[in-house]
């Protein structure tokens, strides 16, 4: 249940700040900018916090990498639903979904990597400090 929350949150994170809707950060700054400037940038500065958080645990757990290694995966998984013909690639809208997908699985395992790890393998991350 772990993963599926941090995972959610992702999804959470960059369909907020873009999605094929009219419903995202992106497409609200640029229409609102000019009359609520504070509000703009107020919420440009929690979405990057959340990607802080998300990209500097997942650089931390599996790299760049594992990043790429997921993406592999995921995309290969996109390939195959397409070529069995699960899936149809011809929307734009969908595509833009399939990205964000991808994207969200990618934080998600790498938010949640340190936890797969010590259940596997019974050994805990630590973050290595030079003192």
């Amino acid at each position: 249940m772990s993963f599926l929350l941090r995972w959610l949150f992702a999804f959470v994170l960059i369909a907020a700040t873009f999605n094929p809707t009219q419903w995202n950060y992106t497409r609200w700054a640029m229409n609102n900018y000019s009359e609520q400037l504070s509000i703009t940038v107020l919420l440009g500065l929690i979405l990057l916090v959340g990607y802080i958080i998300y990209l500097r645990a997942t650089l931390r757990s599996i790299g760049a990498f594992g990043m790429g290694l997921v993406a592999a995966v995921v995309a290969a998984l996109v390939w195959v639903m397409a070529d069995l013909g699960l899936l149809s690639l011809e929307n734009p809208t969908l595509n833009t979904w399939i990205a964000i997908f991808a994207l969200s699985i990618v934080l998600g395992v790498g938010l949640s990597w340190s936890f797969v790890r010590r259940a596997l393998s019974g050994q805990y991350d630590v973050d290595e400090t030079d003192e």
